[in-house]
């Protein structure tokens, strides 16, 4: 095939996607080999790669020319399509993990806008870390991680960084093809496996998000039935990479799960694994909107389909009832973290089809329809407030939330939105009133236990049923309200 050249190396253009990802792959795989030789060589005998050895140490290039002959093609998708005509480029990593998605997006744009491919190896190296697994090994021969950063690429934070999400990139003859390059997707993966527990790749591409780990305890046991019912499950992944399959009975799998050291992480990840890739993991990510832009910012990099807010907050109306469902349509923001990335100025438009998605799983699953079903479910305006002890400043923040005609608080809900607006993941929040404050019913140990005890098992099974609705549609779930006149082509 003919091919280009460039500062970063030779560029092969390619017939077809899948040509592209297998060349992707191949040259991933070679950079990356080469890699751990090298630091392999370096451990046992101290010696350290020659400049022409470190050369090899770079991720692959994905490079599409779009050269239209006339107007470009009309079509309703979000994603997949050319703002204007140009060269858009990514480095790329774990191309056979990502084979899917990269699929997903190459094959319209070579198929209805006639881009030209081309793969190469680019100009960024490979730090070291994002190839070794467990670390350990690095303290043999009494090195260190700071005599291999003398000989071997190492994370930097210079290249790393989400300015093509926040709309900060300037482009000259080149413009990116996707939000995330490989450096910045390496990062988040290693982020994931540390605050998750468990392996990147079994995070699954429809997320629930929740704030108490008493969700846990349903989700495990609707995934060990679904498991052994013959739905679809393959298998569920606890935290610790710990494997629970067919194989086991269903006292095998409890016990199992029950020895699970999950407080050693601090946002815990629970995977339903599905044969046809429509599997759901639940992230318990504690408290507060600093967690909840901590696990986004990495989840993001995998590019979900969703991810659903399901947990707990304050009833700000008399008229709710404990256990009554708030779905947010519009969010205050008051978590005070993401206001440069996304100035508070900016709406957080509430996504159609999560909205409709959410309201039909709990006529579903309650059974509520008509006037039950609006005497049960709320929807509103949610204020996230970064100050757990927000009633304290009641004075404060009274007229606030007259203003907006709020009808919940909590410390999750806005930043999760924000984020899935900011990162383009289609987003959406359903909570349960667990105490209502401000007319005297606050959250005390008795009355909380016999709320969860009663609440918790009907609110997760309301998000995983709108989690089914919504994988008939993902397609058009990646609204176009998330993307921007000057987008990446790459969902």
């Amino acid at each position: 095939m003919p091919s280009s050249e460039s500062a970063r190396g030779p560029f092969e253009q390619v017939r077809t996607p899948s040509e592209a990802v297998d060349r992707l792959a191949q040259l991933y795989s070679e950079a990356t080999q080469a890699l751990r030789s090298a630091v392999e060589r370096y451990l046992k005998d101290g010696e350290p790669p020659s400049t022409a050895t470190r050369s090899l140490f770079r991720y692959p290039e994905l490079r599409l020319t779009y050269k239209p002959n006339g107007a470009a093609p009309p079509n309703a998708r979000a994603y997949a399509k050319f703002s204007e005509p140009g060269l858009y480029t990514t480095a790329v990593t774990q191309p056979e993990d990502f084979r899917a998605y990269l699929l997903e997006q190459l094959e319209p744009l070579a198929s209805e806008y006639g881009a030209l491919i081309e793969v190469g190896v680019g100009a960024q190296e490979i730090p070291y870390p994002y190839v070794i697994e467990s670390g350990d090994e690095l303290t043999r021969g009494g090195a260190d991680a700071a005599g291999l950063a003398r000989y071997f690429p190492s994370p930097s934070l210079a290249t790393i960084g989400d300015e093509t999400a926040d709309g900060e990139f300037v482009h000259g003859d080149e413009r990116p093809l996707a939000l995330f390059d490989a450096p910045r997707v390496d990062y988040s993966l290693r982020r994931l496996v540390h605050y998750t527990g468990s392996d990147w790749r079994a995070m699954q591409p429809w997320v629930l998000l929740t704030n108490y780990h008493r969700y846990v305890d349903q989700f495990f046991q609707w995934g060990l039935k679904q498991l052994h019912s013959g739905e679809g499950v393959e298998k569920v992944i606890l935290p610790g990479n710990v494997v629970i399959d067919r194989s086991l009975s269903v006292q095998e799998a409890e016990g199992r799960a029950a020895a699970v050291a999950w407080h050693r992480f601090q946002m815990p990840a629970y995977h339903i694994v599905r044969s046809d890739g429509r599997g759901v993991s639940l992230v318990n990510i504690g408290v507060g909107p600093s967690n909840a832009k901590n696990i986004t910012d990495h989840i993001a990099v995998l590019r979900p389909h969703c991810w659903l807010m399901v947990g707990h907050c304050a009833g700000l109306r008399q008229s709710q009832v404990i256990g009554d469902y708030v779905l947010a349509h519009a969010y205050l923001r008051r978590d005070n973290i993401l206001d440069d990335a996304v100035p508070l100025m900016m709406p957080i438009p509430a996504i159609a089809e999560v909205q409709v998605a959410l309201q039909e799983a709990v006529a579903k699953v309650t059974g509520d329809r008509g006037e039950a079903l609006k005497r049960r479910l709320r929807t509103g305006t949610v204020v996230t407030n970064d100050d757990r002890n927000w009633e304290l400043r009641w004075s404060k923040e009274r007229r606030l939330i007259n203003i907006s005609r709020a009808i919940a608080v909590d410390m999750e809900s806005a930043t999760i939105a924000t984020q899935g607006f900011r990162m383009r993941v289609p987003y959406g929040t359903l909570l349960c009133v667990s105490d209502k404050p401000l007319h005297g019913e606050i959250k005390l140990p008795g009355a909380a236990n016999a709320f969860y005890e009663r609440a918790i098992a009907e609110h997760l099974q309301i998000g995983l049923a709108a989690i089914g609705l919504l994988q008939s549609i993902d397609v058009s779930l990646h609204s176009r309200k998330l993307r921007s006149f000057d987008e990446p082509p790459f969902r």
